[in-house]
């Protein structure tokens, strides 16, 4: 394969931070080549600097040989470098074949050809094994679908070099294969395809190299087959293994008091019937597919979801949570999902970040002092390691990891009662995940009840006293989090009972 892309000796330096330190990377055409590390490692930075958003202070990018120096984004796609992100940076509102070709639409007497248009695009996702409308508005599809178009989009402005940010985080098993088939043609067909990934599994599917950074230097670029998935982990994370995920499960006594009680709870249109209970200091896990009814019922326990039947009860008193205010009073925490569209105010400072909780407990009337709010956030910020160089720092200029230490820290400096966590390792790191249940264990030694939902299984059997199985928006069993299998869970979710 010959080398497409060299980037050389690049250094990035932020206030107060060494982004990146001297980085090497090469890209074959006809290769998946994974960047991995950390959250923080300087992944982001370095695409960045690739794609025209940051400027290095040092180091030459090549392309074909010919040195180039993007400085917007724009100009980045114009040499021929297209990113897919996470989130689809894509307009929801216009058509799939209008995604693909806004801002270049073929014309026809000054007008735009709209059968032209409309006949490439289908022509492109046929490409990929898509039949679809592709008139219809991109909100009508899911998030593989939206992703696929940015990849369609890429592929009609001939892009030499595809980057893929952490593009599977929110699709199910098949959408995932999906884009893996789609990878492999294009690689096929010469293009070279950066794949940035936090799922170990799949870096050995794809992947034909991969390069480690951590903390802002190269630690090594490897052969697919050079390094198993345990050395893999301890080059990105520099520790071992077995010292990462030396968790001890929460100490829950059979006469331990129970904290929150859900009676045959349901909303107006997704859950009809969840009954669970909660105890003092217990990691109560929630495992099931995608749309099994998980988040929903996290949120009528936080009254995001408004109950239609059945009765909440903490601490022996039932409850009337009409909005999430009512549960926040209850001292009961919830961290989204999302943490981007829903936890995180990226505009606001990490100390306005963590004080919403709290002063919102405290009313607006009774506002907590600048310093009081400073003492607050630095208590937080060295209790759960967050990289930062000071509290004021916009909490939207964090790594991913770092955004979800911060809303944790906005619930834990609340104290609730129960805190309930969806997803709060989706998207991040092996070293951060292993933090943050590392977190959730000493708050439930510490008598905080913790709901944790995920879609590893195995972080669930690692952490879980008893884990509640969901599947078609019921609860389908309830079994002992210490002596299950994966394959024990999965045997349920498909079978529909224990």
């Amino acid at each position: 394969m010959s080398e497409l892309l060299s980037m050389k000796g690049i250094t990035i330096e932020f206030p107060g931070v060494k982004a990146l330190d001297n980085v090497d990377f090469s890209l074959n055409a006809g290769e998946i080549h994974s960047l991995l590390g950390e959250n923080g490692a300087g992944k982001s930075t370095l695409i960045k600097c690739l794609t025209g958003v940051n400027h290095m202070d040092e180091g030459k990018i090549y392309l074909e040989g010919k040195e180039i120096r993007p400085s917007s984004p724009m100009e980045a796609i114009e040499t021929g470098i297209s990113t897919v992100f996470q989130e689809v940076n894509l307009c929801p509102n216009l058509s799939v074949a209008e995604n693909i070709f806004v801002g270049r639409q073929p014309m026809k007497h000054r007008q735009i050809n709209w059968r032209e248009i409309n006949q490439r695009a289908e022509e492109l996702m046929s490409r990929f094994h898509l039949d679809i409308d592709v008139t219809r508005p991109l909100s009508y599809y899911s998030t593989a679908i939206q992703q696929m178009t940015s990849i369609a989009r890429a592929v009609d402005i001939q892009a030499k070099v595809l980057i893929l940010d952490e593009p599977t985080s929110s699709l199910d098993e098949n959408e995932v294969q999906l884009l893996f088939s789609v990878m492999r043609e294009l690689k096929a067909n010469g293009m070279g395809i950066i794949f940035i990934t936090h799922f170990l599994d799949q870096i050995y599917a794809v992947s034909d190299r991969m390069t480690i950074l951590r903390n802002g230097h190269l630690v090594g670029t490897y052969g697919i087959n050079e390094l198993s998935k345990v050395e893999l982990v301890t080059k990105m994370v520099g520790k071992d293994m077995d010292v990462i995920f030396n968790l001890k499960r929460a100490d829950v006594k059979p006469d331990s008091r129970i904290t929150l009680q859900a009676n045959h709870i349901g909303d107006s249109s997704h859950i009809k019937d969840i009954s669970l209970t909660l105890k003092e200091g217990e990691l109560l896990g929630f495992a099931g597919l995608l749309g099994s009814g998980r988040t929903e019922t996290a949120e009528m326990l936080f009254g995001a979801s408004r109950i239609v039947q059945g009765e909440i009860i903490l601490d022996g008193t039932k409850l009337n949570l009409t909005k999430p205010f009512d549960a926040i009073k209850a001292k009961i925490a919830f961290c989204p999902e999302d943490r981007k569209r829903d936890g995180i105010i990226g505009d606001l400072s990490i100390r306005e970040n963590i004080m919403l909780a709290v002063q919102s407990r405290k009313g607006f009337m009774k506002p907590m002092t600048r310093q009081e709010q400073t003492d607050l956030a630095n208590k937080y910020i060295a209790l759960l390691g967050i990289a930062t160089p000071d509290c004021e720092k916009k909490a939207g200029e964090l790594s991913g990891g770092n955004q979800q230490k911060v809303i944790l820290a906005r619930w834990m400096a609340a104290e609730p009662e129960v805190l309930i966590l969806d997803e709060p390792t989706r998207g991040i790191d092996i070293g951060a995940k292993a933090e943050i249940q590392r977190l959730m264990l000493e708050m439930c030694g510490s008598g905080v009840s913790v709901i944790f939902i995920s879609s590893e299984l195995d972080e669930i059997i690692r952490c879980s006293n008893r884990i509640v199985i969901m599947r078609d928006r019921e609860k389908v069993a309830e079994i002992d989090g210490s002596s299950c299998t994966q394959q024990d869970i999965l045997k349920i979710i498909a079978e529909g009972a224990a």
